[in-house]
């Protein structure tokens, strides 16, 4: 197929394009690159890839593709809440936008990188696909959002298909810092703590990010009677976890390293257990190989070789939230996070 990916140049994006080009594909990757500068060791950017804000695509932009990969977003609950309305116009609005016009473009498949946040406060029952959706922040409330209009415009012509990834882990170009498991490991190697900033009560689906992306170059392979505007909970059931058991686990994979809980520790209402077992049984090629315990030693790994400092992890390289609010402040991109004149190209 020829594929477009969006937010190809972000922490799942820049492991995905080449793993869809290694299954055969002809993949030409969409961003803003608002995270062209957070690389972790070897920079790559993508020589195939079009410069553009995923709210700016046009007709013409799409013709000639055959499936689209939406990644783009508003990655996250705390950028998420730095600005709602935004959140929503990017993550929303400009989601139904580009399907419709890949739509009218003649683009039969639309893998849609959606999430478990949608699930919100569920408390400590397993949760599978039929479940109710309860979320709680505006990054939940706009992936909710897309599968219910996503759904609207499903036909015989248009196969939206909504991967519900469980919370990331794992080494990438495009770091993530506030992702739990990649925190709490890259923490214990920077200062010799497991810092817990809950009270760790809180249940989390958890996957890594290489499983996240064998997932859509499964859907992608698959008859698309098998994922026609259906969902799938990305991750494996027996790897959920409360955020004290991921610290146990770091501080198992690094004794020296203690377990403490900040002073200011709250608990967290964002918990769900989340049942995956649809994805093994429709789509065994999509069942993680990877484990929490294999993805922390993965990590400890990675940060030796490329010498991760806390400065990097606490300050705008790693955390997306502070990344965004640095380049507002230096006047690089606006408060609807557009690119100011040529400040990022």
């Amino acid at each position: 197929m020829r594929i477009l990916v969006t937010g190809s140049d972000g922490y799942i994006g820049t492991m995905l394009t080449p793993m869809l080009r290694d299954a055969g594909h002809e993949v030409v990757g969409l961003d803003s690159c608002l995270f062209r500068t957070c690389s972790f060791g070897e920079d790559t950017l993508d020589g195939d890839m079009v410069r553009m804000d995923v709210r700016d695509v046009e007709h013409e932009d799409l013709v000639g593709f055959d499936a689209v990969v939406h990644l783009a977003a508003i990655s996250n609950d705390p950028l998420g809440d730095l600005n709602p309305q935004t959140t929503f116009e990017i993550n929303h609005e400009a989601t139904i936008e580009l399907a419709e016009k890949a739509r009218a473009a003649g683009i039969s498949r639309f893998v849609f990188s959606s999430s478990c946040s949608l699930y919100g406060a569920q408390g400590d029952v397993f949760i599978d696909e039929s479940g109710t959706f309860n979320p709680i922040t505006p990054y939940g409330v706009s992936k909710a959002r897309c599968e219910r209009d996503l759904h609207a415009i499903a036909s015989d012509e248009f196969s939206p298909t909504y991967l519900r990834n469980a919370t990331v882990y794992g080494a990438s170009p495009r770091l993530r810092g506030d992702l739990v498991v990649n925190n709490l490991t890259g923490y214990a190697f920077a200062t010799g703590k497991v810092f817990l900033k809950s009270d760790g009560s809180s249940w989390r689906p958890l996957i890594h990010v290489d499983d996240v992306c064998r997932a859509f170059v499964a859907v992608i392979a698959a008859d698309r009677t098998v994922v026609h505007d259906e969902a799938f909970n990305v991750g494996a059931t027996e790897e959920n976890y409360q955020i004290r058991e991921v610290a146990e686990m770091v501080h198992e994979a690094m004794p020296e390293c203690a377990v403490a809980v900040s002073d200011e520790a709250f608990d967290d209402p964002r918990n769900y257990r989340v049942d995956c077992d649809k994805l093994a049984s429709v789509l065994p090629e999509a069942t993680p190989q990877w484990t929490v315990r294999a993805g922390i030693e993965q990590l400890f790994s990675a940060y030796r070789e490329h010498g991760l400092r806390l400065e990097d992890l606490e300050g705008d390289r790693f955390m997306r939230v502070r990344h965004i609010g640095s380049l507002i402040a230096a006047g690089r991109i606006d408060e609807r996070l557009r690119w100011v004149a040529d400040g990022g190209r």
